[in-house]
């Protein structure tokens, strides 16, 4: 009598975690595309759980997985999986000692901090990695102070597997014969060979898969207007500017610590700098002390000889920033000039022969919106104030992480994220009434209106990978600067931070 054994398929999510700073590296993405006769290598093939029951005793069973060659066979097994406990400690900064860990290893130390577990080998080694990054960085989480952000993202991710695991479901009906199925859901395409060999029943599953060397080529957003199209910078950039043309290049970048980003194999701030031939470098979340800057002044590149920096008294190793330039200014301040908003080393002002460079830290509302109210009702208010009043002397350039996608067309999932730090209505809404209503201009939106461009992917579930990612930063300018901007950039494949540089360019 045959026996019907239900096959549950639960589909897999990618994650990926950038990878070393290198000039002109381009970033690995995926999709998947039609299945063809050849068989992949094992490590791109996610292992399926399925459970049966055994027909006499009627217990369940878990079909544990194993690799054999370019495909993965489970096979019938009762398992008995005990968790076990592996010291973080043992392997801290060897990339090499977490990649030879076994997959039970890997999602067994995950779990232990709280980390996600889905995913194939590659995608907890990635996962893991950018764990012990953190912790480098003296960080206390993997997701730095963007866990509100990463969480809501994880919640609607995992809504998105649960949908595609309702369409993959295959029943064995034959001991003796060989069911294929092809399943399509979304942009995911697989093929199912589900196989009955004597008392043992194996199940493969063979995806092919597509690189894409540059993701942000791709227009990438849940609900995209017909307008819209990917921010590509070969394509959107304007031309250079004459050599005679008189200009300023200034630049920002969320460096999600500044120590372990120099730490990284493969950094090179000359190549970065000979690419870019930046005037003004400006970084966010350098997340240093004081008794640290003397020492990484040390490292800057010859003819930036200028430099000022402020860091967190309240939280050590949190937040800082940090303005480094070639054109010496002609002052400097720190802060607000108001107590309650000062401690944290965010602000940061520079003032040149025709403007004002704010570098800007703008604080998250936080896990649960708890600093919501602040940010909104005291610190946006008091920033707008600030730039106005420095605007009654000359214009004003705003720059840095300031933590709102302010438009849908600004984030890859809008209506997954209405609560999430950094696109709830509310400062999406301060944004609008505190700067744009007030004449600041979002540069890049006014040069691109139609382009997608995100400068901030989370670590996990591969959101750089995919280009699944937020609008966080910005170049805001007085409106009397704005006709002179020749260009106002993403620089998307640069890594080394879960935010990457943007640029600025104004004619004099």
């Amino acid at each position: 009598m045959l026996r019907v054994l239900p096959i549950v398929m639960v589909w897999p999510s990618f994650a990926a975690k950038p990878t070393n700073l290198r000039t002109g590296l381009s970033l690995t993405a995926t999709v998947l595309r039609s299945m063809s006769s050849k068989r992949l290598s094992s490590d791109t093939t996610k292992p399926t759980h399925v459970v049966t029951k055994d027909k006499k005793h009627k217990k369940p069973k878990v079909l544990k997985e194993s690799s054999t060659g370019s495909q993965y066979d489970i096979v019938a097994k009762e398992t008995d999986q005990k968790a076990q406990s592996f010291e973080t400690q043992s392997f801290k900064g060897d990339i090499a000692k977490i990649e030879s860990m076994t997959v039970q290893e890997l999602r067994t130390t995950l779990r232990s901090i709280g980390a996600s577990v889905k995913g194939r080998k590659q995608d907890l080694v990635s996962a893991l990695s950018g764990f012990m990054k953190q912790q480098q960085n003296g960080g206390s989480s993997c997701c730095g102070e963007d866990t509100a952000q990463q969480k809501e993202e994880d919640a609607v991710d995992e809504s998105q597997e649960q949908m595609l695991s309702s369409v993959s479901e295959i029943s064995v009906v034959n001991r003796s014969r060989r069911t294929v199925k092809k399943f399509t859901a979304g942009d995911k395409r697989t093929k199912v060979v589900a196989q009955t060999t004597g008392a043992e029943e194996k199940l493969s599953v063979q995806t092919d898969i597509i690189p894409v060397a540059e993701p942000w080529t791709v227009l990438a957003h849940k609900k995209p207007q017909k307008v819209w199209i990917p921010y590509n910078p070969r394509k959107l950039r304007p031309p250079p500017l004459d050599r005679d043309s008189l200009s300023v290049k200034l630049m920002s970048w969320n460096v999600n610590g500044l120590r372990a980003l120099l730490k990284l194999e493969g950094f090179s701030a000359l190549e970065l700098a000979q690419r870019e031939d930046f005037d003004i470098l400006c970084l966010q979340e350098t997340k240093l002390q004081d008794k640290d800057v003397e020492s990484i002044k040390q490292t800057l590149l010859e003819g930036y000889g200028s430099s000022s920096w402020t860091c967190s008294l309240t939280k050590l190793g949190y937040s800082g920033t940090a303005i480094i330039s070639r054109i010496k200014p002609l002052s400097v301040t720190y802060g607000l000039g108001i107590p309650d908003h000062d401690s944290e080393g965010r602000i940061v002002t520079a003032e040149f022969d025709s403007f004002y460079l704010i570098c800007a830290y703008v604080p998250n509302s936080g896990d649960g919106l708890k600093r919501l109210s602040y940010r909104i009702t005291q610190w946006d208010p008091s920033l707008s104030d600030y730039m106005k009043e420095l605007e009654k002397t000359k214009p004003v350039i705003l720059t840095g992480d300031l933590n709102c996608a302010h438009q849908e067309i600004d984030i890859f999932n809008p209506a997954g994220n209405r609560r999430s730090a950094g696109f709830t209505d509310e400062e999406r809404q301060s944004f609008g009434r505190n700067f744009l209503d007030k004449g600041f201009v979002d540069t890049f939106r006014n040069q691109h209106p139609n382009a997608v461009g995100y400068t901030y992917w989370g670590y996990r579930h591969g959101g750089r990978k995919t280009n699944k990612g937020w609008r966080l930063d910005y170049f805001l300018v007085s409106e009397s600067l704005a006709d002179k901007v020749h260009d106002s950039y993403i620089v998307p494949d640069v890594m080394g931070s879960d935010h990457c540089p943007i640029g600025l360019i104004l004619r004099r």
